[in-house]
């Protein structure tokens, strides 16, 4: 049967031509001027969720994006509705993560009128958007209809292409919005006159090949040159939703040039290999007293991934004249230090095994013996200092170590990432750990970590500040929606506990009011608002038994631990200064 009106018809068949080209589930938050695309949803094969917060919709979206690797659609209304998606766009946008942003607009007459509920949604997102594209009123025309078709298919080609990241595609529609039949309003032959723009194809309309960016074979060897004549070689692995390179990719390299991995724990690569391949994770702390110990810059560096997450390990970077490749398939610069000598537009896992297959022979013993000695001294000295240190970082060392094999943990921006790259010891368990460090922002975080938890079977791990708590409270309403279940580790010092890491801890007033900000909020009522269990601790003991429980348990848990964020930050200064005595 024909579509009863030319919205409905415009709508279905957009949908349809998402699903076919890959997109399979969608957030739909609630509103009139979308009604033909939410309808259209609910009608078709793509999974659905109803978020009410558009804000929270969108990063839930980005949670599940960033966990499958494939496009999650978020849909809304006009207006101000359209605004909120912008945090997570532009997470999106840096993270690489793909996501098809539709928003329902009003009909061009009613731009710039005072019509209600009407803004300008031309080009909303600005550069953040790897396509944006106003589409063209509904007409149950066959070129419109195939059309329509093609733009579906070339908005997720460009979502999930080299790089990755938001599309946003402005739907115009004017009334009626809801399935009425309108008389004539759609030919009642148009399906029989043109069944391929009402159908659509058997897969989608239009198949869309992308390939990876390879060097030439004179590149590649002028590069594996450089590297094979180098004593000291690192491979740094920053931050990736993916591992990057991929896991038996970065194993060849490692062992083929015998160069250490120093591991960001948002790449992919901290967590899941064995021993023998020389992954570091406690570079945040040691690195910085590197010169104090005569310890030799490296002399060549491979970077795979985003800026890492560790200052140290940045400025280590920065202040040694190593020759610096940086491999980016997308060839965009991702150093921010600007001390890096080349580099390398390519697919990172095709690179890793191009590079391991022409080098013979590894880099120095000592260099590498030298990270080995470092590694264990740090990790040995770490577990002395901590065992009856109540801070925030022997939460993220507990989380990481507890973790069980195909769990997957979202660690929130501020201090708990920051925790976890340097106490998070690298482990031979596989674990999925995810962040938005793209733009950093500390809002989302809980409504990524459920999107997150909605594309895989494995347990689902969150771990945030209070602040970013508070920010996200919204997003637990998906725990019901979504169907969705995690454990919720909230580490409250009641207020921005980074804070006290920047020299503005020394001036106070204004420090107190205006940066630390005290908020002195309870959240226990929120455990029986979202029908999740909420338990308090103020002790690491009391954490980990929750914690293990928690992992054993159906249902959510919200876990508080309460800290002082003064005390917290003193004790991290003081392993700090242990580490660098005792290396030294």
């Amino acid at each position: 049967m024909m579509a009863p009106n030319r919205n409905t018809l415009w709508a279905n068949v957009l949908v349809d031509e998402l699903a076919a080209a890959g997109v399979e589930y969608a957030c739909l938050a609630p509103g009139s001027r979308s009604t033909p695309l939410t309808t259209a949803f609910a009608a078709s094969e793509v999974e659905v969720v109803s978020l009410l917060d558009e804000r929270s919709a969108a990063f839930f979206a980005l949670g599940r994006g960033r966990q499958s690797g494939e496009p999650t659609a978020v849909v809304t209304t006009s207006g101000t509705a359209t605004a909120n998606l912008h945090p997570a766009v532009m997470e999106a946008d840096e993270g690489r993560v793909p996501l098809v942003v539709l928003t329902a607009d009003r009909p061009p007459e009613l731009q710039d009128s005072g019509a209600n509920q009407t803004a300008d949604q031309t080009k909303l997102y600005g550069s953040a958007v790897r396509q944006y594209r106003t589409l063209p009123e509904p007409a149950p025309r066959p070129r419109a209809l195939r059309s329509l078709r093609v733009t579906a298919d070339r908005a997720v080609a460009d979502a999930i292409g080299t790089p990755a990241g938001p599309v946003h595609l402005n739907i115009p529609f004017r009334k009626p919005l809801e399935p009425v039949h309108v008389e004539g309003d759609v030919p009642d032959d148009l399906g029989e006159r043109a069944p391929l723009a009402v159908e659509g194809r058997d897969g989608p309309f239009v198949g869309i090949s992308q390939g990876a960016v390879t060097l030439a074979d004179e590149e590649l060897d002028r590069v594996a040159g450089v590297i094979e004549g180098a004593d000291r070689g690192l491979i740094v692995a920053g931050p990736a939703s993916q591992p990057t390179p991929a896991r038996e990719a970065l194993v060849g390299l490692a062992r083929a040039t015998d160069f250490p991995v120093l591991a960001d724990p948002l790449s992919g690569h901290r967590f899941g290999h064995a021993d023998s391949v020389g992954i570091c994770g406690g570079y945040d702390s040691y690195l910085d007293a590197s010169e104090e110990w005569g310890w030799p810059d490296p002399d060549v560096v491979v970077r795979f991934g985003a800026s890492p997450t560790s200052k140290v390990l940045r400025h280590y970077l920065r202040d040694s004249e190593a020759r610096q490749f940086v491999v980016d398939p997308a060839g965009e610069w991702t150093e921010a230090e600007f001390t890096a000598s080349d580099l390398l537009v390519a697919d990172p896992t095709r690179l890793a095994d191009d590079l391991a297959d022409r080098i013979a022979t590894g880099g120095d013993d000592a260099w590498r013996e030298r990270f080995e000695r470092a590694e264990e001294t740090y990790w040995s000295l770490l577990d002395r200092t901590t065992t009856d240190a109540n801070f925030e970082g022997a939460v993220l060392s507990t989380v990481a170590a507890e973790i069980p094999a195909g769990a997957t943990l979202v660690v929130g921006n501020s201090m708990p990432v920051r925790d976890l790259d340097r106490f998070g010891q690298p482990r031979a368990r596989s674990v999925r750990i995810l962040g938005n460090r793209g733009v950093s922002g500390i809002d989302g975080v809980t409504s990524t970590a459920l999107g997150a938890a909605s594309a895989t079977d494995g347990p689902l791990v969150g771990v945030l500040g209070d602040v970013s708590f508070y920010h996200d409270m919204n997003g637990l309403l998906a725990l019901a929606r979504a169907e969705v279940e995690a454990t919720i580790v909230l580490l409250n010092n009641d207020g921005g506990g980074i804070f006290h890491m920047l020299p503005i801890e020394d001036f106070d007033p204004p420090f107190t009011d205006f940066f630390k900000t005290p908020h002195g909020l309870d959240f226990s009522p929120v455990g029986e608002l979202y029908d999740a269990e909420f338990v308090r601790t103020a002790s690491l003991d009391g954490f980990e038994s929750l914690y293990r429980e928690s992992l054993a348990a159906p249902g959510t848990q919200i876990i508080e631990i309460t800290f002082d964020a003064a005390e917290s930050h003193r004790v991290r200064e003081t392993i700090h200064e242990d580490v660098r005595t005792e290396l030294r």
